[in-house]
């Protein structure tokens, strides 16, 4: 399915009884009240009674009241005190490594190309890109004719950005005429979206407005109208509407309405932009229905009805005979899907083209005119290959010239092609942009990621391990180190092992300025995460949860003891569901880490999905389980969640981060688990938490605030770390 956002506006744009609470050790440092709190004395905030009980268990929770009950609504006064005194303790104890983060951030400033661009990609009459301008924090959008003539600014993120604290550019989709633009933007980072259209050719703002939105806008109607998701007060998108330009929001059309609260609504085109594809699903179900693109609301196919456990998604292509064929991506016959096809008259009768396969995970798919390409991993690594409609098993790979690296298609807006834009990056390679051509089946660079401050491939080297969990199984280990590092030397260990999401073995600027001072940079591809074909991601979820945690603990120390690293020596980073890795890993083996960054982590796990009124938790309960109704998933859950599990041990150096207005993992679960560590734990290491009050789950917005926040995290590591310097 074609992505209903325009590709060359894509912006760079998740989740036994409870131990005896036990005094801490004497502190070396003053405590005091949060409302006497100061810059000079660690918050400790006020236990208060609360308990609940479930299927016959029950829990303490003496910092449930850091929740506000009002809540999307924040506004409690002692809640709001407690967080602003945290905030101020973060800026005490890292004002001594004001100095240190400032020079990594500038280090890491003067390895990005501040006037920089993308390339310039062809859309109907039309070649877009993005710039960047020196010392600008967002991008500017232009166009110029591919016939010839002058740039055009069709919109400029640093001015719709001023005066917010917060700012980030959601869907943004040219019509197909070329005549509107529609972008959806958030000024606080709660991710409710206030979208707008712009006539393009007289620069106004039409008076249309739709607000609370969440997913993209998909021209439909010969551009007259747009199909968009709003969201419930409960943040999900239950919906898919369409608007007709001129008319008030309140005539919009409901398209699609799905009942069950644990589903998501997305809309978005086929490849030849003629249907509109509408899918509704949670993390483990599917269902599908099309409606001509020019007739929106005209009568629905559905292609088959849900049925739970079997995933899908489909293109459609009419070939030049005038035959409609419906293709299916599917994992009904095979864990690691196949591809099928089915007669637009006959959608739920599918016919396997490409069969599912034990060596080859099958990932997406993508039609055009006279080919498809399939994506996918082999061994773990990314494949990407050019097939025939008329020959489709004789696959035809793109070679690329490293062991180890991440690679996939690009932007690639139009059907009829013969080139093919692709990304590809390594641990040591830099982001690169190439055309591939699909008749010779020459790759030709477009452009390479630009290090203006300078970078030498040769000083490192990158190599891929396997370390054996407690099991028995093999855990791949990607790791970056310059060439010259003494053996046994500090590492930064990465995952995140949930979601099926996949961790590339991709470059990164920012992780230098670690690799520079003698550490090496490793991500474990622990069970969670996809990367080994779609068992690895369920052999991580529900009841085998265990097995991400277990993973991680063991590849560390699989790493010591292959001289990599050594005790203590290790660090440790992961957000969101890698946030609650990291809680999970300290409460096991604190041991090992020198030092941990949990970024706005999910680590109030039962309290969270017991709640059927948060945002995600009906969605999350095919990756967690379901406590309210499951006495074992409960149970289960209860035995890993690190805020129920922290115990009276030595905790390693901490820093966690949060954002007031995240929707996603909420402010109030980093805030509940940092004040029982500090009641909890028996060391006096450092323990910071860092709330954005103006940002949500991906932090501060803009591209120098965001590296920045890197700078603070590394200072913190290298500060506990005894590097800094």
């Amino acid at each position: 399915m074609k992505p209903a956002l325009t590709a060359a506006l894509a912006t760079a744009a998740c989740l036994i009884a409870s131990p005896t609470l036990a005094q801490p050790a004497a502190s070396q440092e003053e405590t005091t009240s949060v409302s006497k709190a100061a810059p000079t004395a660690r918050p400790v905030a006020e236990k208060r009674d609360h308990s609940y009980t479930h299927h016959g268990i029950t829990i303490e929770d003496p910092y449930f009241w850091l929740k506000d009950q009002s809540y999307p609504t924040i506004d409690d006064e002692d809640i709001l005190d407690y967080v602003k005194a945290e905030n101020a303790w973060f800026e005490a104890r890292m004002a001594s490594q004001k100095d240190f983060t400032e020079k990594l951030f500038e280090e890491m400033k003067g390895r990005i190309k501040e006037d920089d661009s993308t390339v310039p990609q062809k859309d109907g009459a039309w070649l877009y890109w993005s710039e960047f301008e020196e010392g600008a924090q967002y991008r500017k959008h232009y166009r110029r004719p591919v016939a010839g003539g002058d740039a055009v600014l069709i919109l400029d993120e640093n001015a719709l950005a001023e005066g917010q604290e917060y700012f980030r550019l959601g869907a943004a989709s040219v019509s197909h005429n070329g005549r509107y633009l529609a972008y959806s933007t958030d000024t606080n980072g709660s991710e409710r979206y206030t979208a707008r259209i712009k006539d393009l050719q007289t620069g106004e703002l039409l008076p249309d407005e739709l607000t609370n939105l969440r997913g993209g806008l998909t021209w439909v109607m010969g551009d007259t109208a747009l199909v968009y998701g709003p969201s419930t007060e409960e943040w999900r998108t239950l919906e898919a509407k369409l608007h007709v330009l001129g008319t008030p929001n309140e005539s919009d059309v409901t398209l699609y309405e799905e009942e069950d609260q644990s589903f998501s609504v997305n809309a978005g085109l086929s490849a030849q932009e003629d249907w509109l594809i509408i899918s509704t699903g949670d993390n483990e179900t599917s269902e599908v229905r099309l409606v001509r693109a020019d007739d929106p609301t005209g009568e629905q196919i559905l292609i088959k009805p849900r049925q739970k456990g079997r995933e899908y998604s489909v293109d459609v292509r009419t070939d030049e005979a005038g035959d409609t064929t419906i293709f299916v991506w599917t994992n009904d016959d095979h864990i690691n899907f196949r591809l099928a096809k089915a007669p637009l008259g006959a959608p739920g009768e599918w016919e396997t083209v490409i069969a599912g396969s034990d060596e080859f995970y099958l990932t997406d798919f993508e039609l055009y005119k006279d080919f498809f390409v399939t994506e996918g991993r082999l061994d773990g690594l990314d494949q990407i290959q050019l097939r025939t409609y008329d020959a489709p098993l004789d696959a035809k790979p793109i070679a690329f010239p490293e062991a180890s690296y991440n690679a996939g298609l690009s932007n690639n807006p139009e059907y009829d092609v013969g080139k093919l834009r692709l990304a590809y990056e390594s641990m040591v390679t830099p982001d690169s942009v190439y055309d591939y051509d699909v008749a010779s089946g020459a790759l030709e660079l477009l452009k390479q990621q630009e290090i203006p401050s300078g970078y030498d491939a040769s000083l490192y080297t990158t190599e891929r391990v396997s370390v054996q969990a407690r099991d028995g199984t093999m855990i791949p280990v990607s790791v970056v180190y310059r060439k010259d590092r003494p053996q046994g030397g500090p590492l930064h260990l990465y995952a995140y092992g949930a979601y099926g999401y996949a961790v590339p073995p991709g470059f990164s600027t920012t992780r230098l300025s670690l690799i520079d001072r003698g550490f090496a940079y490793a991500i474990a591809h622990i069970r969670g995460g996809d990367d080994l074909g779609r068992r690895w991601y369920l052999q991580g979820k529900l009841f085998e949860r265990a097995n991400t945690f277990n993973d991680f603990v063991d590849a560390g120390r699989g790493l010591i003891d292959m001289g990599y690293t050594a005790e203590g020596k290790i660090t440790a980073s992961g957000g969101s569901a890698g946030g609650e890795l990291m809680g999970a890993i300290i409460n096991q083996d604190p041991a090992q880490y020198g030092a941990v960054v949990a970024h706005v982590p999910f680590v109030d796990v039962l309290n969270t999905m017991l709640d059927k009124d948060l945002p995600l938790t009906p969605g999350e309960w095919q990756e967690w389980g379901n406590p309210i109704e499951d006495k074992a998933a409960f149970a289960y859950i209860l035995s890993y969640s690190p805020y129920d599990q922290v115990k009276a041990q030595d905790y390693p150096p901490m820093l966690v981060t949060a954002g007031l207005n995240d929707p996603r993992v909420t402010y109030w679960e980093p805030a509940k688990w940092v004040a029982k560590l500090r009641d909890v734990k028996t060391d006096d290491n450092e323990l910071l938490l860092k709330t954005n009050m103006g940002a949500g789950h991906g932090g501060k917005s803009g591209r120098w605030s965001a590296v920045y926040e890197v700078a603070e995290e590394y200072a913190f590591i290298l500060w506990q770390m005894g590097l800094a310097e």
